[in-house]
């Protein structure tokens, strides 16, 4: 155990964090790159909420966005290709006091790791899951992934891609016990933070789909919104995001509920613009944790049975 977990097993709780207490590796992702703006976010949430970092665990499969965990100072795991939600899933199951966070990329989560992606969903189990989505596999060098465009050129589809792609809003919708889902862009700051801060705050399975461009394969992706906020729209709702700081910028805003399912689905499926906010929060929904029972065991819970386990072998 590191010293830090006995620190605070010791009881030594008022401490106050920075966003510089989270900050791990230098962020080696290319310039530009969408993932620094999720990363500062991150990081800038958890010293907003005073999150200690050893009671704070990242979770990644492979990809660029992957390497998330060795950028913080936190707990993580950088497992295998598509196989974060169900590592994610066993480390919130057996230590529940824990803040976990998922961190994929869209061939992570929506092709090998589609169906964990859907059983995750479905055992709304409480943690945050983030897929940093720039439609293309950036670092296997611009492959077409599920949700590229269609048509759009890449290395293993120098002709253009051949099938529609997954809408991972409309497929998380469409699935039994969804219970948060939200939809927001690297390229609006503020936005991303306020979006990755409610999700955070669910109780429950949180779904978040960061819209990311890849500036080296995929600079030309989501057209002119980065730019244009025209071609932007707002979801917004006294039970969803309003930011002020926003509003003279954004002038394109639909007021939606989150607890309306259908509507949330229906503004979902129309693509003619980047759409961004919450579309469907319910805080009612069962979790899996709940329904199973398991114990909430604190790190020092867990070290007293250790001990005790120990001292019954003890000579």
């Amino acid at each position: 155990m590191n010293t830090c977990s006995l620190l605070h097993i010791a009881g030594e709780e008022d401490r106050e964090f920075s966003m510089s207490d989270y900050e791990g590796a230098r962020a080696r992702w290319c310039s530009g790159c969408g993932d620094h703006s999720v990363l500062a976010s991150m990081q800038r949430l958890l010293a907003d909420e005073n999150l200690p970092p050893e009671d704070t665990v990242f979770v990644s499969g492979i990809g660029c966005s992957s390497r998330f965990p060795h950028y913080m100072t936190t707990y993580g795991f950088h497992g295998i290709h598509g196989r974060a939600l169900p590592i994610a899933t066993g480390v919130k199951l057996h230590r529940p006091d824990l803040n976990v966070f998922v961190v994929m990329g869209d061939g992570d989560c929506v092709s090998i790791g589609a169906g964990h992606w859907v059983h995750a969903i479905r055992y709304n189990v409480d943690m945050v899951a983030l897929l940093l989505d720039n439609q293309i596999y950036g670092m296997t060098k611009k492959q077409t992934s599920p949700t590229t465009p269609l048509g759009y050129v890449s290395n293993t589809q120098p002709f253009g891609s051949w099938l529609p792609p997954i809408n991972p809003i409309v497929a998380t919708l469409g699935i039994t016990n969804a219970s948060f889902v939200a939809q927001t862009a690297e390229w609006i700051p503020a936005h991303l933070y306020a979006t990755i801060e409610a999700a955070h705050r669910h109780p429950g399975f949180a779904f978040v789909r960061v819209l990311q461009r890849c500036p080296h394969f995929t600079p030309d992706m989501f057209g002119d919104a980065p730019k244009n906020p025209e071609s932007v729209q707002l979801l917004v709702h006294e039970d969803g995001l309003n930011i002020e700081a926003l509003e003279a910028r954004y002038e394109d805003r639909v007021r939606h509920d989150p607890s309306d399912l259908d509507a949330a689905r229906r503004f979902a499926q129309d693509e003619d613009k980047v759409r961004i906010g919450i579309l469907y929060r319910n805080e009612e929904l069962p979790r899996y944790e709940e329904t199973r029972h398991v114990p909430a065991h604190t790190a020092a819970d867990r070290v007293a049975l250790l001990n005790e386990e120990l001292d019954r072998h003890a000579i």
